[in-house]
């Protein structure tokens, strides 16, 4: 297993402004995210946590809408590499090819907001791991590919992570309405996103439209949660 942490009060990381060589404090950000949001509001989201699961389609949009948003820490979570095949939907580049999608992940994330706590493990999610990744974190979003491995990552987390809500992702693939992608709240710790149906199979392929609309419920609801908001 691989585990790093990137912490936001290393200013030695700063940004850049427009291609610039400016240097973007800290504060410069708040201050941006205090124009969009009240200070409850960012005190809520920039206080907050969140654990992501599964860095492709899914998990990489939701990771850089958190990271847009202002989440103070996020744990970022996958086994795979980025591959040629991955560029239709998800966030990586040619730049990343070959790279630890969770490396890859946390330097595009860095670029957005450097003093983001980021925390990587770059490991394969089993049943005996995965009440002892996440029990830290209050909100685990789930964006594996697999049906089973969903499954099996959302029964363990509501058995052994008792204080962690899920927001998991079933139903994306394809290029029908995305007006059928929703958000429902199915057990009192648990929210799944998308039409509920629509799987990868021979005949439907993963577009990077619909799974972005996915990810971005997934992403919302997260940032409901935070600001205390459990209805969908």
């Amino acid at each position: 297993m691989e585990e790093y942490t990137v912490n936001k009060s290393r200013d030695k990381r700063r940004g850049t402004e427009g291609g610039t060589g400016k240097t973007v404090t800290g504060e410069q950000l708040r201050q941006a995210l205090l124009e969009r949001y009240s200070p409850r509001m960012y005190e809520q989201i920039s206080g907050g946590k969140a654990a992501v699961a599964g860095l492709g389609g899914l998990g990489s949009q939701i990771a850089v809408l958190l990271a847009r948003a202002g989440v103070g820490e996020l744990l970022l979570v996958d086994f795979d590499r980025v591959e040629l095949t991955n560029l239709n939907r998800q966030v990586y580049d040619l730049s990343h090819l070959g790279m630890p999608k969770t490396e890859a992940l946390a330097g595009i994330l860095q670029k957005i907001n450097p003093y983001l706590k980021i925390r990587v493990k770059q490991e394969y999610v089993t049943e005996e791991k995965a009440g002892i990744l996440f029990q830290e974190y209050p909100i685990l979003c789930e964006a594996f590919d697999k049906p089973e491995q969903k499954a099996m990552l959302v029964n363990t987390v509501l058995e052994r992570c008792p204080e962690t809500v899920i927001v998991a992702g079933s139903g994306m693939a394809g290029y029908g309405s995305a007006n059928s992608i929703v958000t429902r709240r199915k057990m009192r710790r648990l929210y799944i996103c998308g039409d509920g149906e629509t799987e990868l199979s021979e005949h439907v392929c993963l577009m990077s439209s619909r799974v972005a609309v996915c990810a971005a419920h997934q992403a919302n609801m997260v940032l409901r949660l935070l600001l205390g908001e459990e209805e969908v």
